[in-house]
């Protein structure tokens, strides 16, 4: 008998995942490559608990999918953004593994190697 509630446990949490990831499967953006749309679903999830929106609306879940945005954009891109923003999206990730990221050389770098 606990075998069988263990599976159906399993099952539960299973079928928890595959619908969090249905419903997330329509915030990808079209040009959005595989590694990129699976570290912002991972940045998405770990933050989703604190950013459901309220009954009356809010728009919380924008607010979510905005600074996920930023930070891919910031990680795989190289966009730049206001430090509070970027300090912000960056302890959100804290802890998130991303592989192989491009590494990107600023506007102020590329002065200050052409200025000496």
């Amino acid at each position: 008998m606990v075998g069988g509630e263990a599976a159906a446990a399993v099952e539960e949490l299973v079928s928890g995942v595959r619908q969090a990831a249905d419903f997330l499967e329509q915030f990808r953006s079209y040009s959005e490559s595989e590694k990129q749309w699976k570290a912002r679903m991972e940045f998405i999830l770990r933050h989703l608990p604190d950013y459901r929106d309220p009954p009356d609306g809010g728009g919380r879940l924008d607010q979510l999918l905005s600074l996920s945005l930023v930070w891919a954009n910031h990680l795989f891109l190289g966009c730049s953004y206001n430090k509070d923003l970027l300090d912000k999206v960056m302890e959100m990730a804290d802890g998130t593994e991303v592989e192989d990221l491009p590494q990107f050389t600023t506007r102020s770098e590329l002065m200050k190697k052409h200025q000496s």
